[in-house]
């Protein structure tokens, strides 16, 4: 019986599935977004995070401790180097798991696991969110008053925009002489 054995094994043996997590670890450390099946996600979650936790610390100790599971001298550089600075003041959860929906051949829940620090998309888009505003029905007063200012605004203007039209047409009118003369020709 499995009570309380909540380690997922993948379907894979001990050594097979080291050597898997610690190459999907890596490819994630170097580049930051990896897309794989939500169960490989999940263990590579578990895998990976206490790994970045380890290296807040950059000691010789800690470089060791995290080479020994990574096997990858470029990503422990990367992740010491990069993504220590990144993620210093950051209590935990480094990753996120996007769900992309299933594969094609086998129907598997697919998903994109990605660095938080790393997707500036989602960084972009929370500092953009707008606040609701209240609307009611009686306040009839502020909403008439905000289109008589954007009135004026338009009415001020105007007369600079009738400048800049004038002085396209005069441009127009000195381009198409010439252009008469070249088709005479």
């Amino acid at each position: 019986m499995r009570h309380r054995k909540s380690f997922n094994h993948l379907g894979r043996k001990r050594a097979h599935r080291k050597a898997m997590l610690s190459n999907m670890a890596a490819s994630l450390i170097l580049h930051k977004r990896i897309n794989t099946t939500v169960a490989k996600a999940k263990a590579l979650k578990k895998f990976v995070e206490p790994l970045i936790t380890k290296s807040k610390d950059d000691s010789t100790h800690s470089r060791r401790v995290v080479f020994s599971y990574l096997q990858n001298k470029e990503a422990v550089t990367e992740l010491f180097r990069d993504i220590s600075g990144k993620v210093a003041d950051r209590p935990g959860g480094y990753t996120r798991i996007l769900k992309t929906g299933t594969r094609l051949g086998d129907n598997a829940e697919m998903c994109i696991i990605e660095l938080v620090d790393y997707n500036e998309n989602l960084l972009t888009t929370k500092t953009t969110k707008k606040a609701s505003t209240r609307r009611s029905r009686r306040g009839g007063k502020k909403a008439t008053e905000a289109v008589v200012e954007t009135v004026e605004e338009v009415k001020a203007e105007e007369p600079s925009n009738a400048k800049e039209e004038e002085s396209v047409e005069a441009k127009t009118e000195e381009v198409s002489p010439k252009t008469e003369e070249k088709k005479e020709e």
